[in-house]
């Protein structure tokens, strides 16, 4: 039995130490990973059964590795941080926080049935997002570095405030759930004695750092065992009080002032991985797959509520007043992954509850679960087309982080930070680093490769390392990190390697890559080239100004360092290939004295024979001048000849011209007369035909009116004869008449 139990310790460690390497290596979330491995020991295979193999052990286990969980993660809740940090971190933690809760705890109730106080336990548990989650998905999407730094500081910042609002919300369940206890005097007593003794063990603990009580080596041990052994005493004092302690007791490290927990926060980061990974197997392990199932479709509507209503509702609310856009919003409105810290909460307050036989508390775990799975499986996956498509991505990679924050290194972030180009500077030295914010340089002070700078320290638009530190023993550690993180070709580091010694105990690799600035290029050299008044600078290479005469000027010591283009792209010089320096680029370079006691006299040189060059361009222009102006003379001389032939043959040509056009006129003027002779003619025998017509026309009219005039006379004859005769007639009857008559 000791022997299986040995052995399933063993797996554990095996286990949580490759599903760690997984997720690395994979960059997700490492809690996948850890999450499989648990339900295929567990629920599936059946090879772990954490109850069997610990007993009575588990819950103090879990109780143990909660309560140290809680307090690192409450040393990083620094509230000067949250204030540097914008509104919009602030609003998160707080309103964002309030909001979530809100949201969720109503669904857990309508949805699935829960009683109030589970519900709004359940509520509290899902508020938090936290770093180990967040950081490696941010690797992957690579957003804008803003909303980047306001996911992974909500991450870091809302672990304890929700872990807080967990504790509180149980200690409120747990002294409800005793009938035997005066409700608002157990509360009470709680909250003293965690508050109590969370304030004065925090600030004695401090005080004992502040005074360096404890030896530097023994440090570390000592603020665990404080931490632990107050743990336990809270808990004897008032039950349950105890996480409410190791939480306010960080909390108050974490602010006091004159106290360096750096050192101790790399120590609890190191043991938190270890005791994370084993943790989450243990507790992916005792989950029950049926209980999750038997979830069903009401598990399901919270996870929705969860992600598309508690979430965009946080931070469009939050967001109100802040500077981010309506597509930064969207953005992150989809990125809020549970992690760890929920899963083993939830899980030590499920094993307490259902000792007091609360009702529904067997639930909290498989719907904790359930919706550690669907955000960071659903969000993981969809995060970074999600971020495309809002054009939320992170545009270049061209910035760099600096290992080592010496003068040299300093004054060339300086140049390359005046120019856009993003920088960070990260050193273990405090006065390196202080002399750097002085400068307005971003900087992380610790070690770069350790937890506390992946979760921390923000890399988004960083693409290359430069190692450029003194310290000969972390340098290879820096460099092995980040060749793992942005590739081989993007870090670079500077040749400090001891052949003799170092050459059988670091891989040819590695050796090969100590080529920054150049082969023989070392930190050595250039500190002492920095102690002597080397100088940086930046040089324009034109057409005019070519890198073979920066050469020629500054002679061979000068050393190249970076080059910029138009377009903002850096390019580092390397002893690994042939550099080209074309035109067009602002050149970076470390001019040590006598490069610049060489450009001084190289200066005076180009000086003086620029002065001859331009006295003898004078003569010969003087010369050029004289014999210009004969050449012109001449030139004039014959252009005035020529003007004066052109003149004359002007005049020719107008003579000509001019008797042309006279002939012309006459020729115009006689074709004109006889053409006005030919009309007249015309006209004349025109008009003689018309008059020979008219009295033609005339003479028959004449002959017409005779005729008439002739047959009128007749015809007036004939009536007078016949008028006569008529007449006569008459005169005869009527004489006879008249004969008769007598």
């Amino acid at each position: 039995m000791v022997e299986h139990i040995t052995g399933m310790l063993a797996l554990i460690g095996v286990l949580s130490l490759l599903c760690q390497w997984v997720g690395w290596k994979l960059r997700l979330p490492a809690i996948l990973p850890l999450l499989l491995c648990g339900l295929m020991l567990g629920p599936v295979f059946g090879v772990l059964d954490p109850d069997a193999i610990f007993g009575d052990l588990l819950f103090p286990i879990i109780s143990l590795g909660v309560a140290v969980i809680l307090f690192e993660g409450a040393l990083t809740l620094n509230f000067k941080e949250i204030k540097e940090h914008g509104r919009m971190v602030t609003h998160l933690v707080t309103i964002g926080a309030f909001i979530t809760w809100a949201c969720i705890a109503p669904a857990a109730h309508y949805i699935l049935g829960f009683d109030w106080v589970i519900a709004m336990l359940f509520g509290a548990l899902v508020v938090v997002t936290g770093p180990t989650v967040i950081v490696p998905m941010l690797r992957t999407v690579q957003p804008k570095s803003n909303l980047a730094s306001i996911l992974r500081w909500e991450g870091i910042v809302i672990d304890p405030i929700g872990a807080l609002l967990a504790v509180l919300v149980f200690e409120y369940i747990a002294v409800t759930a005793d009938p035997t206890s005066h409700v608002l005097y157990a509360l009470g007593l709680t909250l003293l004695i965690g508050f109590g003794l969370g304030i004065i063990t925090g600030y004695l603990t401090g005080l004992s750092i502040r005074k360096n009580l404890f030896p530097h080596y023994l440090r570390n041990t000592a603020v665990l065992t404080i931490m632990l052994g107050i743990f336990v005493a809270s808990n004897i004092l008032q039950e349950e009080s105890g996480l409410l302690t190791v939480t306010v007791m960080g909390i108050w490290l974490a602010n006091m002032r004159g106290v360096d927990i750096a050192d101790i926060l790399e120590f609890k980061e190191t043991l938190t991985v270890l005791l994370i990974s084993a943790l989450f197997i243990l507790l992916a392990a005792r989950l029950d797959s049926s209980a999750m199932l038997d979830l069903g479709w009401g598990g399901l509507g919270v996870l929705l509520v969860v992600m598309f209503i508690a979430r965009p509702l946080s931070i469009w609310i939050s967001g109100l007043g802040t500077n981010l856009t309506s597509k930064d919003k969207w953005f992150l409105s989809w990125v809020a992954p549970r992690g760890i810290v929920a899963a083993a909460i939830s899980s030590l307050f499920a094993i307490k509850l259902e000792t007091v036989g609360l009702a529904g508390a067997s639930s909290i775990v498989p719907l904790v679960f359930l919706i550690i799975i669907g955000t960071v499986v659903i969000q993981s996956l969809t995060a970074g087309r999600w971020a495309k498509f809002l054009g939320v991505k992170e545009g270049s990679n061209e910035g760099l982080l600096m290992f080592g924050a010496s003068k040299f290194s300093r004054e060339l972030a300086s140049l390359l930070i005046s120019r856009n180009i993003k920088v960070i500077l990260t050193d273990n030295n405090w006065d390196s680093i202080r002399k750097a914010r002085m400068q307005n340089i971003p900087v992380y002070f610790g070690n770069p490769a350790s937890e506390h700078a992946t979760n921390y320290m923000d890399l988004s638009g960083i693409g290359r390392v430069l190692v450029m530190s003194p310290y000969r023993q972390l340098n290879p550690l820096v460099t092995f990190h980040f060749q793992d993180v942005l590739g081989v070709d993007n870090v670079y580091g500077l040749n400090n390697a001891d052949i003799a010694s170092a050459r059988h105990q670091l891989s040819e690799s590695y050796l090969k890559r100590l080529s920054l600035f150049g082969e023989n290029v070392s930190y050595a050299k250039v500190a002492n080239l920095m102690a002597k008044g080397a100088i940086l600078k930046v040089t324009n290479i034109t057409e005019n100004f070519t890198f073979e005469r920066f050469k020629r000027r500054y002679g061979e010591t000068a050393m190249p360092l970076v080059y910029l283009t138009k377009e903002g792209q850096v390019t580092i010089v390397s002893g690994l290939e042939v550099m080209n320096f074309p035109v067009g680029i602002e050149l970076i370079s470390l001019l040590p004295q006598e490069a610049q006691d060489e450009a001084v006299i190289q200066r005076a040189i180009d000086e003086e024979a620029e002065r001859k060059a331009k006295a003898i361009a004078k003569a010969e222009a003087k010369a050029a001048a004289q014999a210009a102006a004969e050449a012109r003379a001449v030139k004039e001389a014959e252009e005035a000849a020529q003007r004066a032939m052109d003149k004359v043959r002007r005049e020719e040509e107008a003579l000509a011209a001019e008797k042309k056009r006279v002939e012309e006129k006459i020729l115009a003027e006689e074709k004109i007369a006889e053409k006005k002779r030919l009309q007249e003619k015309v006209l004349a025998e025109k008009k003689a035909a018309e008059n020979s017509k008219l009295q033609e026309r005339a003479l028959t009219k004449k002959n017409e009116a005779d005729q008439k005039r002739l047959e009128e006379e007749t015809l007036s004859e004939q009536e007078n004869a016949h008028k006569e005769s008529e007449y006569k007639e008459n005169t005869d009857a009527n004489s006879d008449d008249k004969k008769d008559d007598k």
